[in-house]
């Protein structure tokens, strides 16, 4: 059983990516800061500062044209996903999948998985 918030965090990841047809993940602050990645192939500092960026960018352009809340952010190109979502106050949970990955079933998954992470860093 996970102790530290890193452990409880990166189970969270894992599971996130047994369950949620994810190749990727990461817990990143809304500054742009690693909290915590599951990812061996990609620059995690870089990752985490354009996820923030691109999080911040949206919430922006949704609040200037009163459109709510930001709910997801999905990039799709030739070669995958990537899917960003918040995960509470300070956190955003940022993944990237395959092209042919099921979207419905990884946008429950991070769902599920925002909450917990919101959860263990509350």
């Amino acid at each position: 059983m996970a102790d530290t918030k890193k452990e409880k965090l990166l189970d969270i990841l894992e599971n996130l990516q047994k369950e949620g047809d994810i190749s990727e993940s990461m817990a990143v602050s809304r500054d742009g800061l690693p909290i915590v990645s599951n990812t061996e192939k990609t620059d995690v500092e870089t990752f985490a500062a354009m996820a923030a960026a691109m999080q911040g960018a949206a919430e922006t352009a949704i609040a200037e044209l009163k459109q709510g809340e930001v709910e997801q952010i999905i990039i799709e190109s030739n070669k995958g996903k990537i899917i960003s979502i918040g995960a509470g106050a300070k956190a955003i949970l940022i993944t990237r999948a395959s092209k042919t990955a099921n979207l419905g079933l990884a946008m429950i998954e991070m769902k599920k998985a925002a909450k917990k992470i919101e959860d263990v860093l509350k």
